[in-house]
């Protein structure tokens, strides 16, 4: 009789299970959900907040700063940057630090925190373009907050422009510093795609900017790196030109020499030599072996001096024949200039990024560093020989002296091919070419 009385109180348990997912099934249907099919997703995540915020004074603060996100941002973990950091780790910039920053990741958030913990500093934390959702929308805009868990926040600014001196260009994305003295950290930036820099709300001192070719990307001042510095006294704001270059600190030595002609020999440094210390006829000595007979040089010039004077020759060889050439035909008009190519609807001109005249200007003011020079002989070098440029007292942009000499060989000359097939007459012997040579 109990084996039957509770029988019944499981089948009403049952029934009523049956009936709650009959309800949920129900309510389901009802719902209103976001139709499947919609338009894709392009819009790039946008930081919705920073905390703490731009300007705000946190004297004890010791959590972690947190950037929050519109939605859930890619964590890019399993990508290695330059440096041995994460990705992810190398879309902020937090300075000035002594040591490394540790960067987490929380779907919609980042947040970010120096592993020496927070001191009596104001913070300066660029958030850098490459943020990217989980359909892969890259956000392109960058940021910079600034809070102070102590000091003041200054108003004074450093800006200027990063060059390559030897390559005689611009220096893309340079890694900048700015040390306040005496300190030995400072603010970090990076210039534009023109070189170019802007460090705001510093406090009026004396600092030493550095801009370095960052090619390891550890955010690093390395000696194989070019890099260059200067020291100024910032009052309200200043501009500064950096002229970056290797730092090899080994004294400069030949390391080969290449036949140019039978008047000239180039020879190549493994490292540019000061331009404001030349080679000339004293440094450099050109001997003939086995006997090591000393040969009269006429000139040392830099490559871009000899380029300069052979094209300068070449122009003038040109125009002579030109003047010459009294048969010639008149010339015809010159055609018309193309048309611009036009642009499309609300299309905007390409914005100038570098001002071409002012790098121009700032490289002008500093002599050309080369590793390069040509040698000009009194005479003719003879073929097949065996030769050694000696040099003496090459200096370095660093200021080191060095010796050294290498050797070449002057190739076997060239002679014209005269021989020249003779003429068929007819009823002669074709079964073998005649061939005879012009006295």
């Amino acid at each position: 009789m109990a084996r039957s009385a509770r029988r019944p109180g499981r089948q009403a348990q049952v029934a009523r299970l049956l009936v709650s997912a009959a309800a949920a099934v129900v309510a389901a249907c009802a719902s209103v959900g976001t139709p499947p099919g919609g338009p894709p997703d392009k819009d790039p995540p946008e930081i919705l907040s920073v905390k703490p915020e731009s300007g705000a004074v946190v004297p004890n603060f010791d959590g972690d700063l947190v950037i929050q996100f519109d939605e859930v941002v890619d964590e890019m973990a399993n990508s290695a940057g330059a440096g041995g950091g994460t990705q992810l780790s190398r879309q902020v910039l937090l300075s000035p630090v002594a040591g490394p920053v540790k960067v987490s990741w929380h779907r919609t958030h980042i947040n970010v925190k120096p592993k020496e913990g927070w001191k009596k500093r104001v913070y300066r934390l660029q958030i850098l373009p490459g943020f990217v959702d989980l359909r892969r929308n890259r956000n392109d805009s960058s940021k910079t907050v600034l809070f102070t868990t102590g000091p003041e926040i200054g108003h004074a600014r450093i800006g200027g422009i990063a060059l390559k001196w030897i390559d005689q260009t611009i220096l893309l994305h340079a890694l900048i510093e700015a040390v306040p003295l005496p300190d030995t950290i400072g603010y970090l930036t990076y210039a534009d795609s023109g070189g170019q820099f802007n460090l705001t709300n510093l406090v009026p001192g004396r600092y030493i900017v550095y801009a370095t070719s960052d090619d390891n990307g550890d955010r690093r001042r390395s000696p194989r790196e070019a890099y260059d510095s200067a020291l100024v006294t910032l009052d309200s704001s200043c501009n500064v030109a950096l002229y970056t270059f290797p730092h090899d600190t080994n004294p400069p030595r030949p390391r080969a020499a290449t036949f140019v002609d039978t008047m000239t020999v180039r020879v190549e440094f493994n490292q540019a030599l000061d331009p404001t210390a030349a080679l000339d006829t004293t440094h450099v000595h050109v001997l003939t072996l086995p006997d090591s007979t000393p040969l009269p040089v006429a000139q040392v010039l830099t490559q871009r001096q000899f380029d300069s004077l052979t094209t300068q020759a070449r122009q003038q060889a040109e125009s002579a024949a030109a003047k010459k050439d009294t048969s010639a035909a008149r010339r015809a008009p010159p055609p018309p200039p193309p048309a611009p190519a036009a642009r499309g609807r609300g299309a905007k001109p390409p914005r100038q990024l570098v001002d071409t005249v002012l790098v121009k200007q700032l490289l002008a003011r500093r002599p050309v560093p080369t590793d390069r020079f040509v040698v000009h002989m009194v005479n003719p070098l003879k073929p097949e020989a065996r030769y050694v440029v000696r040099v003496q007292g090459a200096t370095s942009l660093l200021g080191k002296k060095g010796d050294g000499q290498v050797g070449f060989t002057s190739p076997k000359p060239v002679v014209a091919d005269t021989t020249h097939r003779a003429p068929r007459r007819a009823g002669a012997d074709t079964t073998h070419d005649v061939r005879r040579t012009p006295p």
